[in-house]
């Protein structure tokens, strides 16, 4: 009975961090300290090679978008955006969703250095997908459905994406290239988004719903998670994102691993009947197809390559 109360909390919390702020922060969540300080270990690594190394795994539409991206390439909101990252996919094997997933066909390229760049990533990608899976649960049984809801047909094959950033000190940028934000004011398009975080400098904000910008604290130990788009259409506006965006003005630069969580590709979102139900029986928004939307916005944002 104990398990079921503390069971019981928990979804009721999840309930309300989904409902009145969007973001909230995650502990006790299994993924070992050490494993994500590595993770952040061999992104600052990596990030401070020189551009020649970097460049090696450069993104390209014939990579699927997958790959790096050079300092300003990051388009928000019609704005260059002061970082630099790789893009790392779920692999796609051509002609598994035909036309629909032929842009982002293809596997992740992988750095040679640091060496265990690629070991260290898979394997923290692995527990953060078991991870997304039990708040996906959670969230399931927040709104009122199943434990299982959310998976099967469509998110049981759950696509996920990695942005792995790097934000530099503003005085390192040639003055040509700096912005005012290392990352444009938006909301994220999937389900789940987890941030692994610098734990020593504060970037990410978040805008209330009273419009303030308030700065998303590093907690160490503890992942940041918000929630995307598709989550929004699933719960029939129950559940609604959060704009943020990222300023980097301390005299470091700062790196996260933000982890995307995602319905099936295929998969064809519109309001679930029991959050329907839950908010007077029509559906308030329209079938979104996962895989289209996902193209549409990666040609957005890396529509100069």
């Amino acid at each position: 009975m104990a398990n079921e109360k503390d069971l019981l909390g928990v979804v009721q919390r999840l309930d309300y961090a989904c409902k009145e702020v969007g973001f909230f922060y995650v502990k006790g969540h299994g993924i070992p300290e050490k494993l994500m300080r590595e993770v952040r270990d061999v992104l600052h690594k990596f990030f401070q090679l020189p551009y020649e190394e970097k460049m090696k795994i450069k993104m390209t539409r014939e990579s699927g978008y997958r790959g790096y991206q050079k300092l300003g390439e990051n388009i928000t909101r019609e704005k260059r955006d002061m970082h630099e990252a790789i893009n790392c996919l779920t692999p796609i094997t051509p002609g598994k969703y035909g036309d629909l997933g032929k842009t982002l066909e293809g596997c992740n390229l992988w750095p040679e250095n640091p060496s265990n760049f690629k070991v260290v990533l898979e394997n923290y990608i692995g527990h953060l997908k078991d991870l997304s899976r039990k708040i996906m649960r959670g969230i399931a049984l927040a709104l009122g459905g199943s434990v299982d809801a959310f998976e099967g047909a469509i998110a049981g094959d759950p696509y996920w994406a990695v942005r792995l950033i790097s934000y530099p000190v503003a005085s390192d940028v040639p003055e040509e290239k700096r912005t005012d934000t290392g990352m444009g004011s938006h909301t994220d398009y999937g389900l789940l988004t987890l941030v692994n975080q610098d734990d020593d400098m504060c970037a990410l904000e978040v805008q209330n719903r009273s419009g303030v910008w308030i700065h998303a604290n590093p907690i160490p130990g503890t992942i940041v998670c918000n929630i995307g788009d598709m989550l929004e259409v699933w719960s029939n506006g129950i559940y609604q994102p959060t704009i943020h965006r990222v300023i980097n003005n301390s005299h470091q630069c700062r790196v996260s691993a933000v982890f995307f969580y995602e319905t099936n590709f295929d998969a064809a979102i519109e309001p679930v009947e029991f959050c329907r139900e839950k908010t007077g029986g029509d559906a308030k928004y329209q079938k979104v197809v996962y895989g289209e939307r996902l193209v549409r916005k990666a040609c957005c944002c890396f529509g100069d390559l």
